[in-house]
């Protein structure tokens, strides 16, 4: 007698797990959808890459730097950008 009264159960349990099933693949194809687009890659320092030279003579857009510890290199940076004034 027991056996016969879980019989009903059994397909209930199915159907919850199928219907579990079909609500994850569902949100994970909504996640897909809603990518943000990337943003377009910042093109290269135009300093980038120049020797020591090259460097000092773009003296209003480049700055040479000689790190003072460790083992790098010099390098030569493009100078930061001078923020508006705000009122």
């Amino acid at each position: 007698m027991l056996k016969n009264g879980w019989a009903p159960l059994k397909g209930l349990g199915a159907a919850a797990t199928v219907g579990a099933l079909l609500m994850l693949g569902v949100s994970a194809s909504a996640q897909d959808a809603k990518k943000a687009p990337k943003a377009a890659p910042t093109p290269a320092s135009a300093c980038k890459g120049l020797d020591e030279a090259t460097c000092n003579g773009k003296s209003a857009e480049c700055s040479w730097i000689v790190p003072k510890k460790g083992k790098q290199k010099p390098y030569c940076r493009a100078k930061p950008k001078s923020a508006a004034k705000k009122k």
